[in-house]
This record gives structure tokens, C-alpha cells and sequence, in this order.
């Protein structure tokens, strides 16, 4: 009888599991948006390309300004054509397939907010999707009597190359292996035996 009941119990424990494996798989979505660029590849094409572009420079009809701004902010003013996309909306709606028909128009999208390091997360997002056609405008934003006042943004520029210092650095320097020091070995002096007393005989 009690075989009975754990056949039964592991035989329902048993459906169970494979209705739950079932309905995983008929609910599943993939991912719509899938990045292409690992965050190594991204960091090393970043550092070796020019990402920024000038204030001065935005008269370029190939260029499609992208406000990342919030809403509200955008409303208290933009730059003339902007498009306005917060960082949170990049991948909802249509805004991926806008993305798509400005690259296949073979035009680049310029991201700017209050200050470059705002478009910093939405410049990211984008290129690891595979969007190489991106730049950030170097412009800082401020309100002076509810008036958008622009102004060229800086940003500093390593010009060391780290790996050629390392380099050097190694060269100059010889690094001598410390000799190993012997300990010298103790010596235990052995203990003489006394010589027990000869004991007389008769």
C-alpha cells in the first residue's frame, strides 16, 4: 500500500514538472534587442575612434540630432530639428527602427544632453546593439530667463600613451632576484652514554 502511494506521488510530482517545462516554453520571448558588441570589443573601438562631434559642425544635412533628454526638458528647449528620445524609451516604440532607417540612409545620429556624460549611457546601449553610425555633441545646456543658452563643451583628451610608458618604464628597471639565503643546519651534539660502575665479583 505505501509503494502504491509513492509511485503515486512521484508519477503526479513527475507530470507536474514536465507541465511546468511546457508552459515555460510556450510563454518564452526571446529578447527582442540582442547586444552584438561585447563591452571589450566596444571599450577598445572607443578608445581608438573619435566619438565627439563640435557644436559648430551640426549644420550637416546628414546629421539627425537626438535629444536624450526627458520630455519635459525638451519642452523648455532644444536644438532646432531635434528629435527627442530619453535614454529610457531608446529601445521601446518605433525608436529602434528609426535608428535602423537613419543608418540605412546612411546618416549619423548625434546624442546630446544637458552634457555629453548624459548621452554617455544612451551612446553605449546603442553601439553595443550594433549601431556604429552615432555620435556625441560636445554641448552643455543651461536656462538663462527660460532661454536654452549653448555652449561648447570640452572634453579633455589622454594624449600619454599609457602602454608605451609601462614599456619604458620596464626597460629602465632590472629587477634583480634577491639571493636565497641558506640556514645553516644545526647541530645537535650527541649525548655520551656513562659508562655504568663494573661491578665486582665474588
Amino acid at each position: 500500500m505505501k509503494e502504491l502511494e509513492k509511485t503515486k506521488r512521484i508519477s503526479i510530482a513527475a507530470v507536474l514538472f514536465i507541465l511546468i517545462i511546457i508552459i515555460g516554453l510556450l510563454f518564452y520571448e526571446r529578447p527582442k534587442h540582442l547586444y552584438t558588441v561585447n563591452s571589450n570589443d566596444m571599450l577598445e573601438k572607443v578608445i581608438k575612434a573619435d566619438y565627439f562631434i563640435a557644436l559648430d559642425k551640426i549644420d550637416d544635412p546628414s546629421i539627425v540630432l537626438i535629444d536624450i533628454r526627458s520630455p519635459f526638458e525638451f519642452e523648455k528647449g532644444h536644438l532646432n530639428e531635434a528629435i527627442n528620445i530619453s535614454t529610457p524609451e531608446l529601445l521601446k516604440g518605433d525608436n529602434p527602427e528609426l535608428f535602423n532607417k537613419i543608418a540605412a540612409n546612411k546618416k549619423v545620429a548625434i546624442l546630446y544632453g544637458s552634457t555629453p556624460t548624459e548621452a554617455n549611457n544612451a551612446f553605449m546601449v546603442l553601439y553595443q546593439l550594433g549601431f556604429e553610425n552615432i555620435k556625441i555633441l560636445l554641448v552643455s545646456l543651461a536656462y538663462e530667463q527660460n532661454k536654452l543658452i549653448t555652449n561648447n563643451s570640452i572634453i579633455e583628451k589622454n594624449v600619454t600613451d599609457i602602454n608605451a610608458f609601462i614599456a619604458e618604464s620596464q626597460k629602465k628597471v632590472k629587477i634583480v632576484p634577491k639571493p636565497k639565503k641558506r640556514i645553516p643546519k644545526k647541530v645537535v651534539p650527541k649525548k655520551k652514554k656513562k659508562k655504568m660502575p663494573v661491578e665486582g665479583g665474588c
